[in-house]
């Protein structure tokens, strides 16, 4: 019998033995192919000092691997139907722990505290169910958890625009918001064909590398993605249109708009998508007087 759980055979002698079925609410898409779960690990660049937290273990495939490559895991899977079933698989490893919680409204700073003492740092690594992807990983990089990176596996769409520049379709807000904290890069792109059922899809991993400092300094954190969400409101229209539609008050203050955009050295005409994150922090720097 085949040691890993992420071949076809033993995936379906798992669900089949415990007589799991998918549910779509849960976003569960099981990846069957050891190759991949390896070089995702890979890309995680672990060690027997590092700790991996991982988001939806499933029935532990990726885990499994995270087990053998890293001195602890510690997984929160949120469907109680899956505990037996990874109390079974993952039994050889002594290293892993579940925790039946709903990462987004876990303590995982707390967790952190408790379960990684003896660990020199900490990656985040999981195949990320698509219908949570961005909320998981804001909160992970909001929190300003003490971890080295993220490695994870979602929707293509959502990490080109994780990762894309400026100027592109893909570049927006949530680009921003990512970039600001965090080198981001999309490692790899994954077919539909080597998961369980099969998404719609294609999928990517990106690597999310926590800056020392964020990308740009900025006076006010939250005005300055209040600035850059505004900007994006409507793509099609001019920077100058978004401010002054989006922000407080904006139209009475369209003349201190133009006046902070100039003097940014940004055009008003031009669209938010063409910005830099240089850019968004000299303008929400200049507009912050005029909204406090």
């Amino acid at each position: 019998m085949d040691k890993d759980i992420a071949t076809p055979i033993r995936t379906r002698g798992i669900l089949e033995k415990y007589g799991f079925s998918f549910k779509k609410s849960l976003g569960q898409n099981f990846l069957i192919d050891t190759n991949i779960l390896k070089r995702i690990v890979d890309f995680a660049e672990l060690s027997e000092d590092i700790g991996a937290i991982e988001i939806g273990p499933g029935i532990g495939a990726l885990t499994e691997q995270l087990a053998r490559s890293s001195k602890k895991v510690v997984a929160f899977e949120i469907d109680q139907r899956l505990l037996p079933i990874l109390a079974e698989t993952l039994s050889p490893y002594s290293n892993v722990k579940v925790i039946h919680q709903d990462v987004l409204k876990a303590d995982v700073a707390k967790v952190i505290d408790e379960e990684f003492t003896d660990c020199k740092d900490i990656m985040v690594v999981a195949n990320l169910p698509y219908y949570v992807t961005t909320p998981i990983i804001m909160k992970i990089i909001e929190e300003h958890l003490p971890i080295r990176g993220i490695v994870v596996m979602l929707q293509k769409e959502v990490a080109d625009r994780i990762s894309a520049k400026p100027g592109t379709k893909d570049y927006g807000s949530l680009s921003i918001a990512i970039q600001y904290y965090t080198k981001a890069e999309t490692v790899m792109i994954v077919p539909k064909t080597v998961f369980v059922p099969q998404p719609n899809v294609d999928s990517a991993v990106v690597r999310l590398t926590r800056l020392e400092e964020p990308a740009v300094s900025v006076k006010d954190e939250d005005f300055f993605f209040q600035v850059t969400r505004a900007s994006f409101a409507q793509r099609r229209k001019t920077l100058l249109n978004n401010l002054t539609s989006q922000l407080p008050d904006g139209k009475e203050k369209k003349e201190n708009i133009v006046t902070a955009l100039h003097a940014s050295g940004i055009d008003p005409g031009r669209r938010g998508e063409t910005l830099s994150l240089e850019e968004f922090g000299r303008l929400s720097d200049e507009l912050y007087p005029l909204f406090h």
